[in-house]
């Protein structure tokens, strides 16, 4: 063969700088993306002989990577298709060099990365972000060809030369630059290698490694081992995620899952994903023990193209509700930018987030019909999914309905369905409104919910970071229905019924009451009000307004209310009419005495909320004293 120099015919001559501004974002991808190529080439060449297009020997498919510090190079081998000297003019000079150049013209005033299209083919020239020399060896599969040598020095000039390869397949040889020496370290390839190239299809070998195998037995006939080099292949070419579900046991599962996230819990469940139309994907997701937002931020999701690991953000892709969730998604058909790193909007990428909610909503339903006590076992951890899901997704909310569940204070179960057959007796208002009653804080809220439970009513659990939201939805979505917190009023008056209990004071004596308990309190944002209520009910309540609360709430957790958020707190005091010691307040005819006891009874209620602190607080225990 005869050595053919030459230069790329394209526009411009600083196509290298302007590629390495746009494409990589990360120049490790190099090795993603070199890697990648050349399983392409090994799988091709097993279709071919699988096809009866190639009858020569295949050899045990495999990828090497190798390291040669000293000499400051970094090869990526296989035994693929390989190339002829025509081939490589085509492919590396002309196909993508075009590509390059049709790059250039389209980007060249572009700012962000975002904005470039897919479809340029630049894989292979990523290998310039760390090389300032590339080589390739090469020797093609067909009968008679000649082996093949290019070099480029990442300018527009190459050079083809008869190669010095004696096997079938290719090799890049990659001179790495001085500003990227970083990568002429063996834990780093095997850190790169680990993180994209880990489920590669085709073996990927990357060095030796020591292990220890049984040799013989010693004189107490105990087993021997000795240490034998093997090779380091970094890679399971067949992921759970290819086979079929039938193939697979729980334990295949469970190891997978610990495999992508070591040190986690096992996870609840999981689903298989697998459709072909109208586009293709498979993928395992599990539903993990949520335990705090370092887990949630750590474990994520990993999107692969072809078991090439590709990131793991998945945004568009996974529904928001789901970006809790576990696991990896697989799918050429997911649009990328040229340098893999970030997803385009796509029709299909709208189909897959809709295709993961219906399959998600699906295995929730079949959990739920198939063992119910096991699903409500799970609720605590998956309550938190599907409240997401259904504030967030109509489609979803639609099939929640069914699977979705309330719990009361007494950690029982119910559908949507089931509790509002058990309530509505008894709760439903004077205008036919069925109320649920909810607690955010059982501890902090015990009192009301015990004055709520006194009058048969019952008290559901939103304790979740959530469930403010949930609430809302809720009213908005199920009919005639309202929700009140359990401490938005005195029990008598959380659901307006038509009976009223009266005070047995006379009208001068709760206008006294009042005045002496608007004197104690002292505060212009605390409203009083004299109510008959029962006599063994707290003697003060304090309690906030129901939709004012919820605001403000919403305003913290940055729900748009802002508006709420600053205004002040506003409390509403009930004074119960009927309780004793409204009667001793009014018999004492001590000015002092009456303002004492006033105080006192507003600050138990107060400190049974939590509300009492500082000097406050410090007063109320000093009164506590003196009055024992």
């Amino acid at each position: 063969m005869t050595t053919e120099k030459g230069s790329i015919s394209i526009h411009t001559e600083n196509i290298f700088p302007i590629i390495k501004k746009f494409l990589y974002s990360d120049n490790e991808i190099f090795l993603r993306e070199l890697v990648s190529n050349a399983v392409d080439a090994v799988q091709k060449i097993k279709r071919l002989a699988a096809l009866g297009q190639y009858n020569g020997e295949l050899g045990e498919p495999q990828v090497e990577v190798s390291l040669d510090a000293a000499a400051k190079t970094i090869t990526i081998s296989d035994n693929g298709l390989g190339m002829t000297a025509e081939e490589i003019k085509k492919y590396i000079n002309q196909v993508a060099f075009s590509g390059a150049s049709e790059f250039v013209e389209k980007f060249k005033d572009a700012k962000d990365a975002n904005e470039i299209i897919g479809k340029f083919g630049l894989g292979f020239y990523s290998a310039f972000m760390v090389a300032d020399l590339v080589e390739i060896q090469t020797l093609s599969y067909q009968e008679g060809a000649e082996p093949a040598k290019w070099t480029c020095d990442g300018s527009t000039s190459f050079e083809i030369s008869e190669g010095s390869r004696t096997a079938r397949g290719t090799s890049i040889i990659l001179h790495i630059n001085a500003e990227s020496e970083e990568f002429l370290n063996e834990g780093k390839l095997q850190e790169i290698l680990d993180k994209y190239a880990k489920f590669l299809p085709v073996p990927i070998k990357f060095g030796t490694k020591t292990e220890q195998e049984e040799d013989g037995v010693d004189d107490e006939d105990k087993p021997k081992y000795k240490s034998v080099e093997v090779d380091n292949i970094i890679n399971t070419t067949n992921p759970i995620w290819t086979k079929a579900p039938a193939d697979l046991s729980d334990a295949d599962y469970l190891d997978f899952y610990k495999q992508l996230y070591p040190f986690s819990e096992d996870p609840l469940f999981w689903i298989h994903l697998n459709v072909d139309y109208p586009f293709n994907l498979t993928g395992v997701l599990y539903f993990p023990k949520v335990k705090d937002d370092f887990d949630m931020q750590r474990n994520k999701i990993k999107l692969f193209s072809r078991q090439v690991f590709i990131t793991d953000e998945v945004k568009d892709i996974v529904p928001e509700f789901l970006m809790l969730l576990h696991g990896v998604i697989d799918s050429p058909d997911i649009p990328l930018n040229v340098s893999r790193s970030f997803l385009q909007a796509d029709s299909n990428v709208k189909k897959i987030n809709s295709y993961i909610t219906k399959k998600v909503a699906d295995k929730l339903a079949e959990l739920f019909n198939k063992d119910r006590k096991a699903y409500e076992e799970k609720w605590s951890n998956i309550g938190l999914f599907v409240k997401y899901g259904m504030i967030s997704e109509e489609k979803f909310y639609d099939k929640g309905k069914d699977f979705g569940l309330l719990t009361n204070t007494k950690g029982e179960h119910f559908t949507f369905e089931e509790y509002k057959e058990k309530v509505a007796p008894v709760q439903t208002d004077k205008n036919g409104t069925v109320v649920y009653l909810y607690t955010t804080d059982p501890d902090k809220q015990d009192g009301f919910i015990q004055s709520a439970e006194k009058k048969g009513y019952d008290v559901l659990l939103m304790n979740s970071p959530i469930d403010n939201h949930f609430v809302s939805s809720l009213e908005q979505k199920l009919e005639k229905t309202q929700l009140k917190r359990v401490d938005a009023s005195v029990a008598n008056q959380l659901i307006e019924k038509d009976e009223v209990l009266e005070s047995v004071l006379s009208e001068e004596q709760s206008t006294s009451v009042k005045a002496i308990f608007e004197k104690a309190i002292a505060k212009p944002n605390f409203s009083v009000e004299v109510v008959g209520l029962n006599p063994d009910d707290s003697p003060v309540t304090v309690t906030m307004d129901e939709f004012m609360r919820r605001m403000k709430d919403m305003a913290k957790m940055g729900g748009g209310m802002s508006f709420y958020g600053n205004m002040p707190d506003s409390y509403k005091v009930a004074i119960n009419g009927n309780h004793k010691l409204v009667s001793k307040i009014l018999a004492s005819e001590n000015e002092e005495e009456q303002s004492k006891f006033a105080k006192q009874a507003v600050d138990l209620a107060l400190l049974s909320q939590g509300m009492l602190t500082g000097a406050e607080l410090t007063a109320f225990v000093s009164r506590s004293v003196e009055l024992i």
